[in-house]
């Protein structure tokens, strides 16, 4: 079946959906760390979300859009955290039950966070894709509703709006970097700033301990890894999807790989020079702006912190 793509038309209508509930985030710059790497950084604060992350913008659409359909119906989703919160927050937003599945070990903020906003957590798997297999036959047996994490234009184009919200402040941005787990937040980049401007410069960067999505790009099939050897739940998927794929092929410019270690320093600098918290994958941009900061010189680069869902834990092993 071919796969239906959004268009920028889709983000202006979700743009629409979202507003009456969510504000646009800031966006700064943060002078300290753009001098430290020599390039002119902003940092889009999507970790100041009711849900800490960016990927409430999706829920919200799609739920939106759909909520004659899915009245009476409960809503599924797979997620190591913030695509289940999503999913979770959009449920309660509108009345629906939700169930979502995570896998054993998931970060417990997010999994407190989960249940505080009413869905029905479960844990099972070692890790997403364990999870998410769960899920769907979960979904299957009840007749609810699926919201796949990556291969749903809706959600899509619901991330997408932040990148366009970071694009009308900053319309001569030369360069965006984008974390990618499973790739809706670099396809509704790309297809933002290719509408807008083709010759914007889009990165995707990927966990080195969890590439598939990487590899994907390289070869221009869908592929998988046997695991997810990364600590940014955010980014740990051994499986690439059919949808962000196909955009990426179409709207983005670059992959690149960070190690743990880097997005550790990145989050350690984002906290010190701009005084904001960043869970892993929330750094994995500026990670991806330090190790390539020669090739970034005086250029005018946006980073999304993608979400701020860091444990007290996980803060403290930074120092």
């Amino acid at each position: 079946m071919e796969l239906l793509l959004p268009t920028f038309r889709d983000v202006l209508l979700a743009r629409r959906r979202v507003a009456p509930y969510l504000t646009p985030t800031p966006l700064i710059r943060p002078a300290a760390l753009s001098r430290a790497l020599g390039m002119d950084l902003y940092l889009k604060l999507e970790n100041l979300q009711p849900i800490g992350a960016f990927k409430v913008r999706g829920g919200l659409n799609l739920v939106a859009a759909e909520l004659d359909d899915l009245r009476g119906r409960r809503l599924f989703a797979a997620s190591t955290g913030n695509h289940g919160l999503s999913v979770a927050y959009a449920a309660r937003t509108f009345g629906l039950p939700a169930s979502i599945y995570a896998p054993e070990g998931a970060n417990p903020l997010k999994v407190a966070s989960m249940e505080a906003l009413g869905a029905e957590v479960v844990l099972i798997g070692r890790d997403f894709d364990a999870a998410r297999e769960a899920c769907e036959a979960a979904a299957r047996r009840d007749g609810g509703r699926y919201i796949h994490s990556m291969n749903e234009p809706l959600l899509v184009a619901g991330v997408a709006t932040l990148y366009l919200e970071a694009l009308e402040a900053v319309p001569d941005a030369d360069v965006l970097i984008v974390p990618v787990g499973g790739g809706s937040g670099l396809s509704g980049a790309g297809l933002v700033a290719k509408s807008l401007d083709p010759q914007i410069r889009v990165v995707g960067v990927q966990a080195e301990g969890a590439p598939a999505f990487y590899r994907s790009f390289r070869s221009g099939r869908t592929e998988s890894t046997q695991r997810a050897d990364t600590r940014a739940e955010g980014l740990a998927t051994r499986q690439a999807f059919d949808l962000p794929l196909s955009m990426a092929k179409r709207y983005v410019d670059e992959m690149v790989l960070v190690q743990d270690a880097e997005m550790e320093e990145a989050m350690r600098q984002i906290l010190e020079t701009a005084h904001v918290v960043a869970e892993m994958a929330g750094a994995a941009a500026v990670a991806a702006a330090m190790s390539q900061r020669h090739e970034l010189a005086g250029k005018r680069v946006i980073c999304p912190i993608s979400g701020g869902n860091a444990t007290l834990q996980q803060l403290r092993g930074l120092f």
